[in-house]
């Protein structure tokens, strides 16, 4: 069992205030938080934000919010921070607040896996099938050694084809991740690497310090939200999902 932690900062450079994003009648941020909840592996789910209208907004929802610093560098230094007032619980989940449709079952898959395997770090991925989507610098894609434990994350198509008759194998990584308290300590001790800088990966900055990484995998990557147009489709399969509901 775990707890889940998703970090939420309103200055989203590609689509600021995203978390109170509210066109489907409640805010982004909320409904991450439900969907979360839905795992039978997450004891609890807590938002960490530096944002007084995000902790308002999930307060308001009836959910939890913690309030962090406005300094840390990566979403899970803020996870860090909240985990710290939780010193008996031994695992911890950092998802993604732009992640509101993952399904329950993958997080379940996450932290079984991060229980099992014995590893400090676990995290998902799904395998790609479009040419566009590998080439695409806005999904983030990993490759494993035989453990399956991460051996890189870039935004560049990897692994390289380089003969062009495209890769046998590659993953695309989903934006959750599940450490042990005391790697949650150990990442959020660590200075940001040159790599994590450069390619603004923060689980960069665990394998460059030696941290393994277990990947498990799943069928499909949820659709991400991190531009108005992936919003609005969302907006789109929340009321498309609801009509179908009522006709039922």
């Amino acid at each position: 069992m775990a707890i889940l932690v998703v970090p939420a900062r309103y200055a989203s450079k590609r689509l600021p205030g995203k978390p109170l994003l509210a066109e489907t009648g409640k805010p982004l941020i909320v409904h991450v938080l439900e969907r979360a909840l839905q795992s039978s592996r997450v004891t609890r789910a807590v938002v960490a934000t530096d944002d007084e209208r995000i902790l308002q907004a999930v307060r308001d929802a009836g959910a939890e919010a913690v309030l962090t610093s406005k300094d840390h560098t990566s979403g899970t230094d803020r996870i860090a921070e909240v985990a710290a007032g939780f010193q008996s619980e031994p695992f911890f989940v950092n998802l993604q607040g732009d992640e509101p449709e993952i399904d329950p079952a993958d997080i379940d898959l996450l932290v079984s896996t991060l229980e099992a395997a014995g590893t400090e770090m676990a995290t998902l991925a799904s395998p790609i099938s479009d040419p566009e989507e590998f080439n695409d610098p806005a999904v983030v894609k990993v490759v494993m050694d035989t453990r399956g434990d991460a051996l890189y994350f870039s935004r560049a198509p990897i692994p390289c084809d380089r003969d062009g008759d495209g890769p046998a194998e590659c993953y695309r990584h989903l934006g959750i991740y599940g450490f042990t308290a005391e790697a949650l300590r150990r990442f959020a001790a660590l200075s940001p690497s040159v790599l994590e800088q450069t390619e603004k990966l923060e689980q960069l900055r665990a394998l460059g310090a030696g941290m393994k990484i277990r990947v498990a995998l799943v069928k499909s990557a949820p659709p991400g939200i991190d531009t108005m147009e992936a919003y609005r489709a969302f907006v789109n399969r929340t009321a498309s999902a609801t009509l179908g509901q009522g006709r039922g």
